[in-house]
C-alpha cells in the first residue's frame, strides 16, 4: 500500500485495505437531502451509503457501519 496526499496518488494492492468517504447533498422538493458514501479505494467502488435529512455523525456513521457490515474487512483497515 502506497499513499502519497500531497500528489493524490493512492495505490492500493487489494480490496479492504483503504475506505474513503465523501458527502454531497442533494436538492428535492421536498429539501436538501444528504449522502454520504464510503469508497473502498482498491476497486472504487461504494461499499456504504446513507442518506438523511440532517448532515449529522450518524449520516457518515451508518455509511461507514454498512461497509463494515457488508465487506467484513480484516484488521488495519484504513
Amino acid at each position: 500500500m502506497h499513499l502519497t496526499n500531497g500528489h493524490r496518488q493512492f495505490e492500493v494492492n487489494q480490496a479492504n485495505q483503504v475506505y474513503v468517504g465523501d458527502i454531497t447533498y442533494i436538492d428535492t422538493q421536498e429539501g436538501w437531502l444528504y449522502l454520504a458514501v464510503v469508497i473502498d479505494l482498491y476497486s472504487r467502488q461504494i461499499v456504504g451509503w446513507s442518506m438523511a435529512e440532517r448532515m449529522k455523525t450518524k449520516l457518515v456513521n451508518d455509511a461507514l457501519m454498512m461497509a463494515i457490515w457488508q465487506r467484513k474487512p480484516a484488521k488495519g483497515l484504513l
